[in-house]
């Protein structure tokens, strides 16, 4: 079988490889899309902490099944499904707890393990998920949507909040997908006009050029002055959480999606001052892509305009070049191995 390997930093093969063999109790799946992901890209350009190389990238992807045993969840062959790729080890205080998103040992396909950039894959049956009638190339986009979903689910989030969205990349406007349809009133705020009009299609009520507006007048005009109920914070860095600290109002919930690189420097009397509640996120629960994937399939939420591309296997290098020097205008981009038979 064809697999796309990232041998070192900047240097990926499309390799031919043995076509795996299914365990006792995993279903032999034909890899269909995968989504490129941040932290794909950071493997690529050398900047993943915890890719070893050869690496097999990824853990955005739809597959259908080829062999699978008898099972309790009903599933056949030419069934399609997506998976939850974080494996856990199911014995550290955290999986013990139920934290199995946050697995001290935690081994997501793509970065601690091989992914599933490669034409065939091996799954465990209890980690696959039905389509529901969801297209190959919708359910390569289910596992990013569901980070997002995974973050807003850790704080309450009712009909008619106000929220600040800081970042309007894939992860945040998966955010804002996610928040309209839970009845949150939404400020989306980036420096790229291409993905505030994006925001704005998504159903932002209000979105903040930060380049060219005040981000704190819009942020007073859109509550009243009052702060915002929920800030989600999705890009990462020390200035948003910042301004998400500034700008929630007392009690507020505040979301970390983004995956900061660089230390925050604040006098954090702030959060005391205001009661507020700060929230750590991280991957996601099957119970999220099961979520999301009804709620895409009842036609609540439309998210193929968030694909920028789609390339074919032999073309990975120039998808993930793209991405390496990524303008902001583009969003996702997927890897066709092949479609649905």
């Amino acid at each position: 079988m064809k697999a796309i390997e990232i041998t070192k930093p900047f240097e990926i093969k499309l390799t031919e490889q043995k076509k795996p063999a299914p365990g006792n109790g995993e279903a032999l799946l034909r890899v269909l899309y995968c989504g490129i992901c941040g932290a794909d890209v950071a493997s690529y350009t050398g900047n993943q902490p915890f890719t070893t190389y050869p690496r097999i990238p990824g853990h955005e992807f739809s597959a259908q099944i080829v062999e699978i045993p008898e099972n309790e969840k009903g599933f056949k062959p030419g069934d399609l499904v997506t998976c939850n790729p974080y494996f856990n080890c199911g014995k550290c205080y955290a999986c013990r707890k139920g934290l199995v998103n946050a697995c001290y040992d935690n081994r997501t396909m793509g970065v601690q393990r091989d992914g599933s950039f490669r034409e065939y894959i091996t799954m465990p049956v209890e980690r696959l998920i039905e389509s529901k009638g969801l297209s190959a190339l919708q359910l390569a986009l289910i596992e990013p949507f569901s980070i997002s979903a995974h973050a807003l689910s850790r704080a309450e989030v009712k009909p008619g909040c106000s929220m600040l969205i800081m970042g309007a990349g894939p992860i945040g406007l998966f955010a804002l997908i996610r928040a309209k349809s839970m009845g949150a009133r939404v400020l989306c705020a980036d420096l790229l006009e291409s993905r505030l009009s994006l925001a704005e299609k998504y159903g932002a009520e209000m979105t903040v050029n930060c380049k060219t507006e005040d981000l704190a007048e819009k942020c007073a005009e859109f509550t009243g002055g009052q702060g915002f109920d929920v800030c989600v914070e999705a890009c990462g860095a020390p200035e948003t959480f910042l301004a998400c600290i500034e700008h929630a109002c007392h009690g507020a919930n505040v979301i970390l999606i983004g995956n900061g690189k660089r230390e925050t420097t604040f006098v954090h009397s702030v959060i005391l001052k205001k009661e507020l509640n700060v929230f750590g996120s991280r991957n996601a629960f099957t119970r999220d892509f099961e979520t999301l994937i009804d709620l895409v399939s009842s036609g609540k939420a439309d998210i193929t305009d968030m694909v920028s591309g789609v390339y074919d296997a032999d073309s990975a290098k120039q998808a993930f070049d793209s991405l390496a020097h990524n303008d902001g205008s583009i969003n996702k981009l997927l890897i066709r191995f092949s479609d649905p038979e």
